[in-house]
């Protein structure tokens, strides 16, 4: 059976995929395909290429973002994602979609037509970059002759590749609408910042239907975009909360017709 996996975008609270992988596979569940965006498509990246959980939860623990030999000169955003490239090559020495173990599907925004790209083979570390590529924190990344920015701005629960090649698909949404009050809104640049969050947080929820098992903490409002100290919480949190879902949902009956 393909069982597909959907790993939103959510920055450092992308940590929680990790845990939910954990927990599906002490289950006996190993999904076959994977559709990432943001932080979900360095997550499916690094499983795909073979890594386990705790590999994958030692690169999130380990590599440093906002180190000044990042910092960005010259460039549209704080952060140059390029200068990523040399130390995901030590994760992704082949680097190549062909040479993944699970079938993976990359989500970008092309920030020059305003189209989304899902990436699915040729050159695999670029279009992680830049589906990361969080706007105005980190660079656009150039691949061929666009440059791309992260496909969460257009897609961020990217179930759209999976559907025709899986039996079932698991979503992991690591970003619950947090609920205000209208003290939070003081500022115009709040109310735009909570209308975006409210268009994305729908277009991801209407597409849980496409899912058999959808797993989204809600505990994970507390939590930041980029706080790293939380990286142990937040995956331990998701783990628990995945045990503990699975033992309500018997996965291999709960097929989609």
């Amino acid at each position: 059976m393909n069982i597909g996996l959907v790993l939103s975008g959510g920055g450092v609270r992308g940590a929680a995929h990790i845990g939910v992988i954990k927990a599906l596979e002490e289950a006996g569940i190993y999904p076959t395909h994977i559709s990432g965006t943001s932080a979900g498509a360095i997550v499916g990246a690094l499983y795909a290429s073979g890594k386990d959980w705790s590999e994958i939860l030692a690169f999130f623990k380990t590599t440093s973002i906002f180190s000044t030999k990042r910092f960005a000169f010259n460039k549209p955003g704080f952060i140059d994602t390029e200068k990523f490239i040399e130390e995901f090559r030590g994760y992704f020495p082949k680097n190549d979609f062909k040479n993944l173990t699970k079938s993976l599907y990359v989500s970008a925004t092309n920030v020059l037509t305003g189209k989304l790209k899902i990436f699915n083979s040729g050159e695999l570390i670029k279009p992680v970059l830049a589906s990361a590529s969080f706007p105005g924190v980190f660079t656009p990344v150039k691949i061929k002759s666009s440059y791309y920015i992260d496909g969460g701005v257009l897609n961020n629960f990217p179930t759209e590749p999976l559907i025709n090649e899986c039996e079932a698909i698991i979503g992991v949404y690591v970003n619950p609408l947090k609920l205000i009050s209208s003290k939070d809104l003081k500022h115009s640049y709040s109310v735009l910042d909570r209308a975006y969050k409210i268009m994305s947080a729908s277009e991801s929820i209407s597409k849980f239907s496409d899912c058999n098992l959808v797993i989204s903490p809600e505990e994970l409002i507390h939590f930041g975009t980029f706080n790293m100290k939380n990286v142990d919480v937040i995956f331990d949190l998701a783990y628990r909360y995945t045990k503990e879902k699975l033992k309500d949902n018997d996965f291999g009956l709960v097929i989609k017709s």
